[in-house]
């Protein structure tokens, strides 16, 4: 009866895998074509490489990899691709060589006068080191040296992610850490700032450092949307990449295949990218867990952690259950950012129902301290800080000069680290620097089918209203300017 029983959830179970694949089949080669800068993949330093190499060799190989997509893919474009909307076309006003600072490449920020500390600066998945510029800048107004690394597979083309894997990532994240201390040696500070997938790697290289003497140990972590947990459906991601061993169905090894306007991010999506962010959320998780039942977790420095209530990438409730549920009390924070509830949108949210998204947060008194950034009187579109420390029950309310703007119903998982003057995302550009185009300022207004991009990829918020609130909250415990 049992060996019946085990058969007939292996046949549903064989049936639903080849269902997913016929669907994906069918659905993939209704899609756009394959460019160039999906097959080519540039070479990247090997993990062992990575182990053992400096700074100077990290960029040796940055620079090579960035040469090689020059020649292999910008040189080498069909004449249909060579258009105005492709970054990868000299022509283009996106195309990053054009740039006096190209920031898909690592950078160093110096400061003035003698250091006094650093940071590590980890971006997000298919992202740049752009993308956490003005942080940076933050901490090397501060004195710091800012370092930020360009994760293998980042700032040259969508097919550099097909075959990266996270270990990848994290040995990168050691070797920005060893040119960190190499630079600013302890006892003097040493932060990582982690952006989205760059969360988890900062959590894991502290995690890694509390078993590892020969890790330099961080002094403070600040995660920005923190990708501790993902959805369960991107565990199953590499399932839909397995047509692409086919190679009329290559097509398959991504998830969305959309053209590459953005001159600091790929807009086209590998399923490889998804399966290795589950994998290192995954492993990170379970990490966790091990330190915790071992008692290090106490060991951690104070961890800062900015997130939106609103995220369609990573899980918030992932955040509070996977992490700072579990943390002692050793000076940590989390910022939610709500949702816009004033009476504009209050009656279309989801979760219109819970106002203050209570659910979300264990009873007070937590370890850590919660901070909710939120609409205040609802006569008013001013926003209120509502603090409960740790240790205690009592939330303590103070008014922000701040307000959402009146089409905003809520931040975006892409949101938090640009403030609104910035070129390319901000709403409102200070026409300081030119990209090509300003994606954060476009207002999607018009008729369907007539951009080459779905109206969901340009009307997602893509900066951030309370930048300066999270550029204060940073600025706190670093020195004095």
């Amino acid at each position: 009866m049992l060996l019946r029983i085990v058969k007939r959830i292996a046949l549903v179970v064989v049936t639903a895998i080849v269902v997913l694949v016929g669907v994906r089949i069918f659905d993939i080669q209704r899609g756009p074509p394959l460019g160039p800068w999906h097959t080519y993949v540039p070479h990247e330093m090997s993990r062992d490489a990575l182990r053992t190499a400096d700074w100077a060799a990290y960029l040796a190989a940055e620079n090579a990899a960035i040469a090689e997509v020059r020649t292999e893919v910008t040189d080498k474009l069909p004449p249909e691709a060579r258009v105005a909307s492709n970054r990868y076309f000299e022509g283009s006003a996106m195309f990053s060589g054009r740039f006096k600072q190209d920031w898909n490449r690592s950078y160093v920020l110096e400061p003035a006068g003698t250091p006094k500390g650093v940071v590590v600066l980890l971006h997000g998945l298919t992202d740049s080191p752009y993308s956490l510029r003005h942080v940076a800048a933050l901490y090397r107004d501060h004195g710091f040296v800012a370092i930020g690394i360009r994760m293998p597979g980042h700032g040259t083309v969508p097919a550099g992610l097909t075959r990266v894997e996270w270990r990848d990532w994290l040995e990168a994240t050691k070797l920005a850490v060893r040119e960190a201390r190499r630079r600013v040696a302890a006892p003097m500070p040493l932060h990582i700032v982690g952006y989205s997938n760059g969360g988890a790697l900062a959590m894991k290289y502290a995690l890694d450092a509390l078993d590892d003497k020969n890790l330099a140990r961080p002094d403070r972590l600040v995660l920005l949307t923190p990708m501790i947990g993902v959805t369960e459906l991107s565990r199953f991601a590499g399932i839909l990449g397995w047509p692409a061993v086919i190679p009329p169905f290559a097509k398959a090894a991504w998830l969305g295949i959309v053209p590459e306007f953005n001159p600091f991010k790929y807009n086209s999506f590998p399923v490889n990218g998804a399966r290795q962010s589950s994998l290192l959320t995954r492993d990170l998780q379970e990490h966790i867990v091990r330190e915790e039942r071992a008692g290090q977790l106490a060991q951690l420095p104070p961890i800062l952690t900015f997130q939106s209530l609103a995220d369609a990438t990573v899980s918030t409730s992932a955040i509070v259950t996977g992490l700072y549920a579990r943390l002692p009390a050793n000076g940590s924070e989390l910022v939610l950012f709500d949702l816009n509830r004033n009476a504009k949108f209050g009656p279309l949210l989801r979760d219109a129902s819970d106002p203050q998204s209570s659910r979300l947060l264990p009873p007070a008194p937590r370890n850590f301290k919660s901070t909710w950034i939120a609409n205040g009187d609802p006569d008013t579109p001013r926003m209120v800080e509502r603090v409960t420390k740790a240790g205690e029950s009592a939330e303590h309310t103070r008014p922000l000069a701040l307000e959402y703007p009146l089409d905003v119903f809520s931040l975006s998982h892409v949101s938090l680290p640009f403030p609104v003057t910035d070129a390319l995302y901000g709403q409102h550009p200070d026409g300081k620097e030119d990209f090509g185009i300003s994606i954060g300022a476009l207002a999607v207004r018009g008729e369907n089918r007539t951009l080459m991009v779905g109206f969901d990829m340009l009307s997602r918020l893509q900066s951030n209203p309370f930048y300066p609130y999270l550029a204060e909250r940073i600025g706190e415990v670093l020195p004095a300017k």
